[in-house]
């Protein structure tokens, strides 16, 4: 599979399973925008960010970012509650949302080249900070209107030329364990 036709995949397969998760499973109207590869991921510098990498014959890592106003609705209409604030639940919340999402998308992947495995997602929340993922070149971005807020997915996948196993795997910052 060429890296063009790789993300062609990613971006379907984003557009799938965020319809998926937030439409169907969390009743959230879900509008996605037009997809941009871009050459690094967006720094989110206000709101939650969560990460997690994949590994198998392709390696990368996907990115959920949004506002804390949208984490806390999507959180809400996930665990059937409101918050006020961002805090625990509403962190764990969005890092199954982007298990969800990504472990979809890994699904969609594993059809065509084989196992993947993923890690424990890992969120951040704050105000002023920004976020680096090394390690990468090209990234598919893709924004959702959900939950009256802009959702946005990034993919980075890269075929994994160095043969590395899914035992252990630094891929772009990220630990990944057997799955």
């Amino acid at each position: 599979m060429t890296i063009e036709e790789m993300q062609e995949l990613v971006d379907t397969g984003i557009r799938s399973s965020v319809e998926n998760v937030c439409g169907m499973m969390l009743g959230c109207a879900v509008e996605a925008g037009p997809s941009r590869v871009i050459g690094h991921p967006l720094q989110e510098s206000d709101g939650v960010v969560a990460l997690i990498g994949m590994a198998g014959p392709w390696i990368g890592t996907g990115a959920l970012t949004c506002k804390p106003e949208v984490a806390r609705k999507l959180a809400g209409a996930f665990l059937m509650s409101e918050y006020d604030e961002v805090n625990d639940e509403v962190l764990d919340a969005i890092a199954e949302l982007a298990n969800m999402v990504i472990g979809n998308l890994k699904t969609m992947i594993e059809e065509k080249v084989g196992a993947m495995g993923l890690s424990t997602p890992t969120t951040i929340f704050g105000a002023s900070f920004s976020t680096k993922i090394g390690g990468s070149s090209t990234w598919t971005l893709i924004p959702f209107t959900v939950c009256d807020g802009e959702l946005l997915v990034q993919v980075c996948i890269l075929p994994n030329e160095q043969g590395r196993t899914h035992a252990r795997l630094d891929i772009v910052g990220h630990m990944v364990t057997r799955g």
